[in-house]
């Protein structure tokens, strides 16, 4: 099935050679003449190639993390992108429902009519019509078989491509992103609740006195009003999900940046910062990328409902209770108060409780067939990720033939930011025989 694309006039911004490229696709692939949607891509070279040299280069599909992340907008050539560019086209992908593809949030879902209508629209936004999109569209650019780098849920894509279309792929690396192919969801929690319970020892290890703070902003939310700039209350389960720091290498430092410039004093009594509470809010809300708080539940989904997962897990872990003595912070859970405390979410409170509730989940993998893969594949498995779980990731890889795994205590899930280059450059090299 061809379909229709377009492609900008190429541009030069800071070293890269840019062209914007727009797909139609099925919005429903099982119904190829059915509605349509929009999906964006846009490609990256090296300028200091010539355009002619560039245009023979094979294509890599960059799929994103996620759910819900659209591609980098990239500013110049760096890290595993500088890498890439030496071999490869760069095809930077916004995964529909992201980006410049279809966006799905608060703004446009209602155009899909009631909750039920929207539910059932977002049906059609996980990985197996992600991959569906790649395959036409890498038929339109009139690709060979090309490479693809997932990060984090882009590995999860990768696997979901591994199964279902590994025709289109000539090999493929994986960063952070070894999803578990069968199973319930809470499974994954039970295992994400450990790893981010280990990261918080760790990390008040190393900065004891954020243990005092983190307890003493706890308390004061629970006594004193104070609010975010987009206007709501921030409640201490709120303020926990700053966990996300604890994901990286090179972001966690960054938790005690933000506990140090917590409380200033006021004519009254102290209280949280203007500083602390702006940046606590860019954390914490859902408005760039709401389809992590819709979907990101369903990504484990297959064949039942995942009826919130993490917060029925939650209760084996009472250490992550807000009210907890000294509450930890948490990592990539997704609550059903997201959508009563979110001003992005809340409009679509009752489109996230259908989907939690949907039963009828397709299958995401096929074990048979990737129990036969063929298409080289490497995959960077990082010791203490708190957000894949590194045994759930070493039971999927022993489940796909010929995949190479590196594991790595040296990085965390942020490792391509840490070291792109490097763990790009191994990756390659992994699957070309080369190392």
């Amino acid at each position: 099935m061809s379909v229709p694309h377009t492609a900008s006039a190429p541009y030069e911004l800071r070293g890269m050679r840019v062209t914007d490229h727009r797909f139609t696709v099925p919005l429903d692939h099982s119904m190829p003449d059915g509605e349509t949607i929009t999906v964006f891509a846009r490609e990256y070279s090296d300028a200091e190639l010539p355009q002619a040299e560039a245009a023979q280069l094979p294509w890599l599909l960059y799929l994103q993390g996620g759910p819900g992340g659209k591609g980098s907008r990239l500013l110049s050539l760096s890290g595993w992108t500088k890498a890439a560019s030496k071999y490869f086209r760069i095809l930077m992908l916004d995964q529909r429902g992201t980006g410049l593809s279809a966006p799905a949030n608060r703004q446009t879902l209602p155009l899909r009519g009631d909750a039920a209508a929207q539910a059932d629209y977002l049906t059609h936004f996980r990985a197996d019509s992600i991959v569906a999109d790649a395959e036409l569209i890498r038929e339109a650019l009139g690709s060979e078989p090309w490479t693809t780098y997932g990060q984090s849920y882009g590995g999860f894509c990768t696997l979901t491509y591994l199964s279902f279309a590994p025709h289109g792929l000539r090999e493929s690396l994986i960063t952070g992103g070894l999803a578990p192919l069968t199973g319930s969801a809470d499974r994954v929690y039970q295992a994400t609740f450990r790893r981010v319970a280990a990261r918080n020892a760790e990390y008040f290890a190393k900065y004891p006195q954020d243990r005092g703070i983190t307890t003493r902003i706890a308390r004061h939310l629970e006594d004193v009003p104070e609010f975010l700039s987009s206007g709501e209350r921030l409640t201490v389960r709120r303020f926990q999900m700053v966990g996300s720091f604890l994901g990286g290498n090179t972001r966690v430092d960054g938790l005690h940046l933000l506990l140090q410039e917590a409380f200033v004093p006021t004519p009254h009594s102290d209280r949280l910062s203007d500083t602390f509470l702006e940046t606590v809010h860019g954390l914490v809300s859902r408005a760039a990328n709401p389809l992590y708080a819709l979907m990101h539940e369903s990504i484990y989904g297959q064949g039942a409902a995942t009826g919130w997962a993490a917060e029925r897990v939650l209760k084996e872990f009472p250490a992550f209770r807000p009210d907890a003595d000294e509450p930890l912070y948490t990592g990539e859970m997704v609550y059903p108060w997201y959508f009563d405390e979110d001003p992005a979410l809340v409009p679509l409170k009752e489109t996230a409780e259908l989907l939690a509730a949907r039963k009828n989940w397709p299958a995401l993998y096929d074990t048979a067939q990737l129990a036969l893969n063929t298409v080289p594949v490497a995959a960077a498995v990082y010791t203490d990720d708190i957000y894949v779980d590194r045994d759930l990731s070493l039971e999927t890889a022993g489940m796909v033939k010929g995949l190479q795994v590196w594991e790595s205590a040296d990085f965390h899930h942020d490792g391509i930011t840490d070291d792109g280059e490097g763990i790009f450059n191994r990756l390659l090299a992994m699957v070309r025989g080369e190392l």
